[in-house]
C-alpha cells in the first residue's frame, strides 16, 4: 500500500519538504521516500551466514553504483546482515536495494549452486534527520564488527568500506 503524505509536518518531519516529494510505503514497516535524503539501511540474510567470499560479493555490489546512483558514507557487510549509510542521487531507494540485493543474491546463489531468495524481502530504512544522527549511524556502522567480536578495531575489518570524498568508486 502506498500513501502520499497529506499534510507536511504531520509527524514533525519533514515539514520543509513539499508534499509531492514525499511518499510513505507500508509493509511491515513504514518506508519514507525523499530523493536526496541520507538513509541508514539494514537488510538481513534469510538464513545462514555469508562467508568471506560472499561478503566480498555484497561489498562489490554496494560499490558498483557508488557515486553514480548514490553516495555511500559507510557500509559494513556482516555475516548475516548489511548496514549502509548512503545518500540518494538519481534513483529511488527501492531500486538501489533491488540492485544490490538482486545482483549479490544471483552471484552468491550461483557460487553456492542454490536457488531462491537469499535476503529477507523487507529492509529497515530511516531517513537521517540531522548531523548528530548522521554521526551516530556512521559510528554504529564503523564499530559493528568490533562490537560483534570480529575484529579489535574498525580498520581491521575487511568488509567495512568508507569511501573518501575524492574516491570515484
Amino acid at each position: 500500500m502506498t500513501e502520499k503524505v497529506k499534510k507536511s509536518g504531520g509527524t514533525g518531519f519533514p515539514a520543509c519538504v513539499p508534499e509531492d516529494e514525499v511518499s510513505i510505503n507500508y509493509r511491515n514497516l513504514p518506508h519514507w521516500r525523499v530523493l536526496g535524503s541520507t538513509y541508514f539501511i539494514t537488510f538481513r540474510i534469510k538464513k545462514g551466514i555469508l562467508n568471506d567470499y560472499e561478503r566480498r560479493i555484497v561489498l562489490d555490489s554496494v560499490k558498483h553504483c557508488h557515486n553514480k546512483r548514490y553516495w555511500v558514507t559507510a557500509t559494513v557487510i556482516m555475516p548475516d546482515h548489511v548496514h549502509l549509510l548512503l545518500q540518494l542521487k538519481s534513483c529511488s531507494l527501492s531500486k538501489i536495494l533491488q540492485g544490490i540485493k538482486g545482483f549479490s543474491a544471483r552471484k552468491i546463489n550461483r557460487a553456492r549452486d542454490t536457488k531462491g531468495a537469499l535476503w529477507l524481502d523487507e529492509s529497515y530504512d530511516r531517513i537521517v534527520r540531522d548531523h548528530d544522527e548522521y554521526l551516530e549511524k556512521w559510528n554504529y556502522i564503523r564499530n559493528n564488527a568490533v562490537t560483534a567480536g570480529l575484529c579489535q578495531a574498525p580498520a581491521e575489518y575487511e568488509f567495512l568500506w568508507e569511501p573518501k570524498a575524492y574516491e570515484e568508486d
